[in-house]
């Protein structure tokens, strides 16, 4: 459940900024600054025990000032750290705005939004080049400050020293030694103060890095959990309850009973909760209260990966990979012949089209199905979940992208596909629903009508007023 609330809440551009940007600050930083970190720390303590081999006294007197630069370098790396983090968190945010924008290019351009979004652009463009600029000032000024407390070093252990040549008798010649090595040991204590500035930017991005490795990516199964075998598909909801926020619930003590091989039609407004219930039955979140019961086993004691092979999902959102339509649609059952692949496309109603492109089932698809029509993927959609051969279907508008012919084509492969089959559809086209068994009518979170399509047109209600609104 973590898994699914953090990609809700993160844009595609921001997650990529973290696995591009942030890694190659981690990557760039243990290259140079653990390397240069590790040499200046050798020669310090051998620099140091060289000193104070040649003199306690003015070894601690150098110590003293190092103290003090150790304590600067502090206060500035403190404030550093805070800048280094804000440019890390809005160089993610101006990626995922970017990201956004080049992928609805299209929407920007028909709605002539672009100069509202050149201008929010620039708006966490300044934001960034803000954080930087402050960043990049603190890093900065590190340098100058600690060589400028070298050169004080430098001078005061003169003085003391030739004070201690004068009055406590100190080799002159050992002074001399002592003086460069006060000026060597300056270097490494500068080069740390400042390799550590660049591990602050490092340490900012691996923060956000380990947010993401961090997050828990579902809740483990529980250890009494079972395997789904020979499923029938028969599934009950009892009294359940679900909100995404604590304290907002989207469903409300949900109650209704699904058996073997039957076709429920979830309809409603939207945000009623349709789609709520199928994502609690694949699991993608955990319900608040209740019981989800598939086959008489509590939903919360299947083990995922068995209730998912038990599914399959056609949703109203298609996702297809950069690879050929034969293995897009394979995606459905990894070990299916080819034979097996186009017998699920001539169920599907997907064959037809797929032989009129350039190489049929070897041609390429690209970028998420680009060259390819909307129909025309939603229809390797169907044909990948007609390939899984489940127990129980869900079709979460599955022919909204489809021309009104196209729908009736391939409405017949999707009757011969459910037969059998716990089926969940979900639509706002009532006319593809006019055949479930039963109806579910939801509005805000409940269930407010239930039965087949002649009872909820004889009693008037809401489902009549949805069905009647569509010929208006």
């Amino acid at each position: 459940m973590a898994k699914c609330r953090f990609f809700d809440n993160h844009t595609h551009g921001e997650l990529m900024s973290r696995f591009t940007n942030d890694v190659d600050t981690i990557s760039d930083s243990l290259n140079t600054s653990v390397l240069q970190l590790f040499i200046s720390t050798i020669t310090v303590t051998g620099i140091f025990i060289l000193m104070l081999y040649i003199s306690p006294l003015l070894t601690l007197v150098t110590l003293t000032v190092v103290v003090l630069m150790f304590l600067v370098a502090r206060q500035i790396i403190k404030k550093s750290k805070l800048f280094f983090t804000g440019q890390q968190n809005a160089l993610g945010a101006v990626n995922g705005y970017a990201e956004e924008m080049i992928t609805g290019q299209k929407v920007v351009t028909v709605f002539c939004y672009e100069k509202s979004a050149a201008g929010d652009f620039e708006k966490l463009n300044y934001h960034l080049r803000d954080k930087a600029t402050k960043a990049q000032l603190f890093s900065g000024i590190m340098m100058p400050v600690m060589q400028n407390l070298n050169t004080i070093n430098f001078a005061l252990t003169a003085t003391v020293g030739g004070l201690l040549v004068i009055f406590r008798g100190l080799d002159l010649g050992g002074l001399a030694a002592f003086l460069q090595y006060t000026r060597q040991f300056g270097r490494p204590v500068n080069e740390i103060s400042n390799q550590y500035n660049n591990l602050q930017e490092s340490l900012a991005g691996a923060e956000r890095i380990f947010q993401v490795m961090d997050q828990v990516a579902e809740i483990p199964d529980a250890p009494d959990a079972v395997g789904l075998t020979n499923v029938k598909g028969k599934v009950q909801f009892s009294d359940v309850s679900f909100g995404y926020e604590p304290g907002n619930d989207v469903l409300k003590k949900i109650s209704f009973e699904v058996n073997q091989g039957q076709k429920i039609a979830l309809v409603g407004s939207t945000g009623a909760g349709k789609s709520t219930i199928v994502n609690l039955l694949s699991r993608f979140y955990d319900i608040n209260s209740g019981h989800i019961v598939i086959d008489g086993t509590d939903l919360a004691k299947i083990q995922r990966k068995s209730l998912r092979r038990s599914l399959a999902m056609v949703l109203q959102d298609t996702h297809l990979f950069t690879t050929t339509v034969m293995e897009n649609i394979r995606y459905g059952r990894l070990d299916a012949s080819d034979e097996e692949v186009i017998d699920a496309c001539l169920l599907a109603g997907a064959h037809s089209f797929i032989q009129r492109l350039p190489k049929g089932y070897r041609t390429i698809v690209e970028n998420d199905g680009n060259n390819l029509s909307q129909g025309q993927r939603q229809l390797l959609n169907i044909a990948r979940a007609t390939l899984a051969r489940p127990a129980i279907l869900i079709l979460d508008e599955a022919t909204s992208s489809i021309d009104t012919r196209t729908e009736q084509i391939i409405q017949k492969g999707l009757d011969q596909l459910m037969q059998g089959r716990t089926s969940f559809v979900i639509a706002h086209r009532l006319t593809t629903v006019h055949n479930a068994d039963e109806i579910l009518v939801m509005e805000h979170g409940e269930i407010i009508e239930r039965g087949n399509h002649a009872s909820l047109l004889k009693l008037k209600g809401r489902y009549s007023e949805l069905y009647n609104g569509q010929f208006d």
